[in-house]
């Protein structure tokens, strides 16, 4: 741990001209008296690692000083072309590796180009997970991500339903959608690629053998594939709507891109009030209940007949509330 540490100041020190104690100490994260050691230490083994004192003070090397440490591992290489995604790299353990890759790489450039990878962070940042919710990292990652990497079979536990099942997996890629992670593996007994959601892993166990990829596999393709074919299954329902233009335009935020688009696709109309009629494809009547609420006036339901009742019966509730009293109070106030 140490030594790696080691590696990590001096290829700071080379990638800027000056760095203070607590610059140093917060890009290590370790206190401003070990910086001083691990300095001494340097030293001490031969860097010309030199302390300059007073307020704009630092620690600098020797001009002209060059480590040869500059050479990318495996592990460092893989993790650098994912270090536009830190959070994913944070939760599969590969944090550290990405940033000694980055020193590497920073060190190796001329010092125009040295400061490259801190402008494209500040201008750039990806934040996965959906609003309103809080992400949650699954506490058995870092041991799937490991595996992924290493092309190691997995044993693993896995809640279905009410029930836990044991599957022996090929894992060929992590997924990370909307802050939930997927495994993409093959299943040894069935030679079928499925989905699963890491969270609801239980338990994994790492074989000692290699597997053998099928070098024919992509994960992107795969993905894509298997994404439509999910947002197509849950659509099991069809509901007859009319829209307004207002209507239309938030169709999409309302029942996802995909319906919407389906729906869309041969709208009829528009008639007489300029409304245009459509058929949405929906997961159930009830989600197809929530989903249209929120549309309000904009979106009459004509079909099925039970939806369209139960519309009737909120607008019905909804004039019990409100109608009586808009005649007889201010809109506002007590």
């Amino acid at each position: 741990m140490r030594a790696a540490r080691l590696i990590k100041m001096v290829l700071l020190l080379q990638s800027r001209a000056s760095l203070t104690a607590a610059e140093l100490a917060r890009e290590l994260e370790v206190s401003e008296r070990t910086v001083t050691r691990d300095a001494q230490a340097l030293s001490e083994a031969g860097v010309p690692v030199y302390a300059d004192r007073g307020r704009a003070g630092g620690y600098r090397l020797a001009g002209g000083y060059r480590t040869r440490l500059t050479g990318l591992a495996r592990t460092e290489a893989e993790a650098l072309f994912l270090s536009g995604v830190p959070g994913a790299l944070r939760e599969m353990g590969l944090a550290d590796a990405a940033s000694v890759a980055r020193l590497k790489v920073s060190a190796a450039l001329p010092p125009s180009l040295r400061d490259a990878w801190r402008a494209a962070g500040q201008r750039f940042h990806l934040d996965a997970p959906g609003w309103f919710r809080e992400p949650e990292t699954p506490g058995l990652l870092p041991a799937v991500a490991d595996a992924v990497w290493d092309d190691r079979p997995l044993t693993a536990r896995y809640r279905r339903e009410q029930a836990e099942v044991e599957r022996e997996l090929e894992p060929y890629g992590l997924v990370l959608k909307a802050g939930v992670w997927y495994l993409c593996a093959r299943v040894a007994d069935e030679d079928a690629f499925r989905v699963y959601r890491v969270e609801r892993f239980t338990a994994v166990r790492a074989g000692a053998e290699r597997f053998v990829r099928d070098e024919g596999f992509d994960l992107p393709a795969f993905w894509a594939e298997r994404a439509g074919e999910f947002a197509r299954s849950v659509l099991r329902t069809e509901v007859v709507v009319r829209l307004t233009e207002s209507g239309v335009r938030a169709l999409p935020s309302a029942v996802g891109p995909q319906a919407a688009r389906e729906a869309l696709a041969d709208p009829a109309g528009p008639d007489g009030d300029g409304r245009v009629t459509v058929t949405v494809p929906v997961e159930s009547e009830e989600v197809a209940h929530a989903q249209l609420t929120a549309l309000g006036p904009e979106a009459e339901v004509l079909a099925p007949r039970s939806l369209r009742t139960r519309f009737a019966r909120d607008a019905g509730r909804l004039a019990a509330l409100y109608g009586p009293s808009l005649g007889q109070q201010p809109l506002y106030g007590p």
